[in-house]
């Protein structure tokens, strides 16, 4: 009985051994097939913890299946040849048909905006199309409160066209800096063509693509703007020494102008370009509704507050201080104070706040960024709907840069008359004596017509005190 006990045990052990080795045998194929399953169905990118933990943050935001960076760079590609064909094309209608072009500018600006409107509300796009249609009322009733300044608006950008079209050097300036401008629309047009294909959610890309933007036009503005100062200096020479053939005229002054605003004058340009754009569109709009107000004088005292705030800050920030960077080499704040005083002192502001040929370029300039967007956009509807209004979006943002661009060198030939003008007179007389009158006898009107107001709110005033005195209390 002990023997078959005995000799039963070894083979109980033995059975019992070779349970447990098959028991841990399908445990490891079960953990294997385990980690195959959680490998295929949560796979590791990234051997960093970091970035491990940065992959695991944004898989929250993913949505949307993610594209190829170059599929949409062609877009942008379009966008950017379609804005630089834009910029020369109103260069070249500028020089020959000015006047026709700016009341093209002006008027079918607003039916663009409306048209844009109706599309994105057909398409179900009604954020977009409520964005259109305010923009398309808010211009309609800027014309119309402007209105009656258009005819001396046209006159000055005329001469303004003028000056700059005796002057190749300034074009060349603008064809060196727009091609400076597509190699950075190049390198930023990758990026944002990454993001519109990222599978990040919508809210994450369109954030990116608003920093994305900020940076483009924050760059744009600052090569607008040099090209703006090295222009004026131009200009300001020209009519200083009577002619760019003139024998005083110093020499290479392009390449002087061009290696100051590049050195000495950058880092006011790039301070100036973060506020201005912005202070000036705000002064526009309070402007216009400014002289269509009336007699609501609740309405007349909430304008006048903004008014006089926008016009605090206009004294640190306007388009002219870019004339006495580029003539006297102040620092931006010095520049803009000294220039918004001399026109206070010589009366000239009267002509500067009449006058709308910045408000005009800049429509100009929003008309060719909307073509620009409305083209890259159109291209994206028919192969990627959901990804259209941020193409379009962006690509509106580059032709704007483009247009804004050539539209800059008229903008600094006009800033720069003003600045002649309130310095000595007799550089626009010995210029074009024609203008000369023209620009003296609209200041005298624009003078008589603000002293007329002066008076009569003084007798408003005055009889309001004697009505108070005459009422029994």
């Amino acid at each position: 009985m002990n023997d078959f006990n005995s000799a039963s045990s070894p083979s109980s052990s033995d059975s019992a051994s070779t349970a447990t080795v098959d028991q841990a045998v399908v445990r490891s194929r079960i953990s294997v097939d385990a980690g195959q399953t959680l490998a295929m169905e949560s796979p590791r990118h990234w051997h960093d913890v970091f970035w491990l933990n940065i992959d695991r943050f944004t898989n929250r935001f993913l949505e949307n299946q993610s594209g190829l960076t170059e599929t949409y760079w062609p877009l942008y590609a379009l966008a950017g040849g379609v804005g630089t064909v834009l910029s020369w094309i109103w260069l070249l209608l500028l020089g020959s048909t000015a006047k026709q072009m700016m009341k093209v500018s002006v008027h079918i600006l607003t039916t663009y905006l409306a048209v844009v409107s109706v599309l994105c509300f057909w398409s179900e796009q009604f954020f977009w199309g409520v964005t259109f249609a305010i923009g398309a009322a808010l211009q309609f009733l800027y014309v119309i409160s402007v209105v009656d300044r258009l005819p001396f608006t046209m006159l000055v950008l005329q001469k303004g066209v003028k000056m700059v079209w005796s002057l190749p050097e300034a074009k060349r300036v603008v064809c060196a800096f727009m091609l400076a401008m597509l190699l950075w629309m190049g390198i930023w047009s990758f990026g944002a063509a990454g993001v519109v294909a990222s599978s990040m959610g919508d809210g994450g890309r369109w954030w990116l693509l608003m920093v994305l933007s900020v940076s483009l036009f924050w760059t744009g503005a600052v090569l607008c703007n040099t090209v703006h100062v090295i222009v004026s200096g131009m200009v300001f020479l020209v009519l200083i020494h009577d002619g760019r053939e003139a024998a005083s005229m110093p020499r290479k002054s392009v390449l002087k102008s061009l290696r100051y605003a590049l050195t000495t004058s950058f880092g006011s340009i790039c301070y100036g370009s973060l506020f201005t754009a912005a202070i000036r569109t705000l002064r526009w709009e309070i402007r216009g509704l400014r002289s269509k107000i009336g007699k609501n004088e609740c309405l007349l005292c909430c304008v006048d507050f903004l008014f006089n705030l926008v016009e605090t800050l206009v004294r640190f920030f306007n388009k002219y201080a870019y004339v006495q960077i580029a003539v006297y080499g102040k620092s931006f704040n010095h520049s803009a104070r000294d220039a918004w005083e001399l026109f206070q002192s010589t009366g000239v502001e009267a002509l500067v706040a009449y006058d709308c040929s910045g408000a005009v370029l800049l429509m100009g300039t929003l008309f060719g960024g909307l073509i620009t967007g409305t083209c890259s956009g159109v291209w994206a509807w028919f192969k990627w709907s959901d990804r259209m209004l941020m193409v379009g979006s962006t690509a509106m943002l580059m032709g704007m840069v483009l247009v804004g661009m050539a539209m800059v060198i008229v903008e600094s030939a006009v800033t720069s008359i003003y600045i002649c003008y309130a310095e000595d007179p007799l550089l626009i007389h010995r210029w074009d004596p024609e203008f000369f009158n023209q620009l003296s006898e609209t200041l005298h009107q624009r003078l008589q017509y603000r002293s007329s107001r002066v008076r009569e709110v003084l007798t408003h005033s005055r009889l309001d005190g004697q009505m108070q005195e005459t009422i029994p209390i």
